[in-house]
């Protein structure tokens, strides 16, 4: 396979399924598992946005230009209470009008811990396969991004947004009850933000790995450009070898890659 990195498309099935897309070439990832892969970089990045060929990748594949006015890397997609879409103000309001404002949901999901965050419409269940979530629920339907990140900082001041990515790819998961924790936290809310509240069922997702590995080590493909390994496993975005060494793929979108099944 030929071509630069995309994030891993997915499928919520009994176990998810991965399927990598380069070029003209699509490949099911599960298939490979157990496999001899070899990951060659090139040293060229074109960026994920506007395809033009760049030196540097900012935010995890974006050119210079298109990470300062891209309305994929603008603030209030890692702050969604930033956003002003609901003002009428964006870098791109017709993008801002199908991405920001239309529903949003507030959820809790289980990587290593339970933690809160937000995600678009459309966005379910791949926003939690993305992030390794072994289960997650939604508690609130908000009708924009603004909303939906006032809540989440509303909330996050008795949960934790961040995930543990190495304990996420260890398996090292806590045994919490997702239901009851929402029940906790919601009673914070005012009135204004608990409009929005509602129950839905728990999710559940299982991945597809041979064996987690006990220590992390990440391939650095700018250091590394060439690896080998045998694949052992896919969790969120991470390709998993050698029950030791993962690479994230979505870090290095927009890098020109071949890749070499053995």
């Amino acid at each position: 396979m030929e071509g630069t990195f995309r994030k891993m498309s997915t499928s919520h099935q009994p176990i998810v399924q991965y399927t990598l897309t380069m070029g003209d070439e699509a490949q099911l990832m599960n298939d490979l598992l157990g496999h001899e892969i070899t990951l060659s970089y090139t040293g060229q990045i074109f960026c994920k946005d506007c395809g033009r060929k760049t030196k540097k990748s900012f935010n995890q594949g974006f050119c210079y230009p298109c990470f300062m006015n891209s309305p994929l890397s603008s603030p209030c997609i890692i702050h969604p209470e930033k956003c002003q879409a609901h003002l009428g103000i964006g870098r791109d309001m017709e993008w801002e009008k199908t991405y920001h404002l239309c529903p949003q949901f507030v959820y809790l999901s289980l990587t290593a811990g339970a933690k809160v965050g937000i995600t678009r419409e459309g966005q379910i269940p791949t926003r939690w396969i993305d992030q390794g979530a072994r289960q997650a629920i939604i508690i609130a339907k908000t009708p924009n991004r603004y909303t939906a990140g006032m809540m989440e900082v509303a909330l996050k001041q008795h949960i934790s947004d961040k995930t543990s990515w190495q304990k996420m790819l260890k398996d090292e998961v806590q045994d919490v009850d997702l239901e009851l924790i929402r029940d906790q936290l919601v009673v914070h809310l005012d009135a204004s933000l608990s409009e929005y509240l509602v129950q839905e069922p728990l999710y559940q997702f299982n991945y597809p790995v041979l064996a987690y590995p006990q220590k992390v080590k990440s391939i650095n493909l700018d250091k590394t450009p060439i690896f080998k390994g045998r694949l052992t496993g896919i969790k969120a975005q991470y390709l998993m070898f050698d029950e030791q060494f993962v690479i994230n793929v979505r870090k290095y979108e927009g890098y020109e890659m071949n890749i070499n099944i053995h």
